[in-house]
């Protein structure tokens, strides 16, 4: 007989799929509006794939417009499971697809146009709070699938992609089982307070299969020590 916790993470395969959709800046709803929306609410899982940039397709920009956000403004990407369904009392992320949540930001010359190609830096992250006993997967459940972050208020002026990412480790015991939810922002910063962009990775080729916090069994391993993919925050 399976163990309920084996069944309880074969149950989620079927549950949780979601995208990061809608963007807010200090407060203001812009809704999809500059957001490089994915073609389903599928996951990327091969951590050398192209589609792990911006999800499937999203390396063309296609027709999405620009948000206009200050340096120093705080900015909140939220996720939910089905197309314009932004009901709070339904899960951003259900099925038990526990994870960190990762934002990225890439100075590009044109955010309507950039292929996702340039280096991205990170801004914000949430792993795994072993004192809240709380993952980044449940701080967007808790929030109507709302995750902030503050843009550095010492990047220059100019145009950015953000990357908004959430990893689902239900199954990710075994290679190739990570899920991994991402969607771009187009986005204008002004009134920077900088002359020079933070030194940023690749994606793909930040992430391995077999980094710690990638391939992980969360429901039997040691997650008190939870090590988030990708490179450190910038402080700018």
């Amino acid at each position: 007989m399976k163990s309920a916790l084996t069944l309880l993470a074969s149950a989620s395969l079927a549950l949780g799929h979601a995208t990061f959709q809608q963007l807010w800046v200090n407060g203001a709803d812009h809704g999809t509006t500059c957001a490089r929306l994915p073609r389903s609410n599928s996951p990327v899982e091969n951590v050398n794939s192209q589609d792990l940039t911006c999800n499937v397709g999203g390396r063309t920009a296609g027709h999405f417009g620009l948000c206009q956000v200050p340096a120093g403004a705080t900015v909140t990407v939220e996720m939910h499971e089905q197309p314009n369904d932004r009901d709070c009392n339904r899960p951003a992320i259900g099925g038990n697809h526990f994870g960190p949540v990762i934002v990225y930001m890439s100075a590009v010359n044109d955010a309507t146009t950039a292929d996702g190609s340039n280096p991205w830096f990170k801004v914000a992250e949430f792993g795994y709070s072993p004192q809240q006993q709380l993952w980044g997967t449940d701080v967007l459940n808790e929030n109507c699938g709302h995750f902030n972050f503050v843009v550095p208020a010492g990047l220059p002026s100019g145009d950015y992609l953000v990357r908004a990412e959430a990893i689902a480790l239900h199954v990710a015991g075994s290679p190739g089982g990570a899920q991994f939810y991402m969607t771009c922002y187009q986005i204008t910063v002004t009134n920077g307070g900088g002359s020079s962009v933070p030194s940023g990775v690749s994606i793909p080729g930040a992430y391995t299969a077999n980094h710690p916090g990638i391939l992980i069994n969360i429901w039997t391993g040691d997650i008190n020590n939870y090590v988030i993919p990708g490179p450190p925050v910038v402080s700018v």
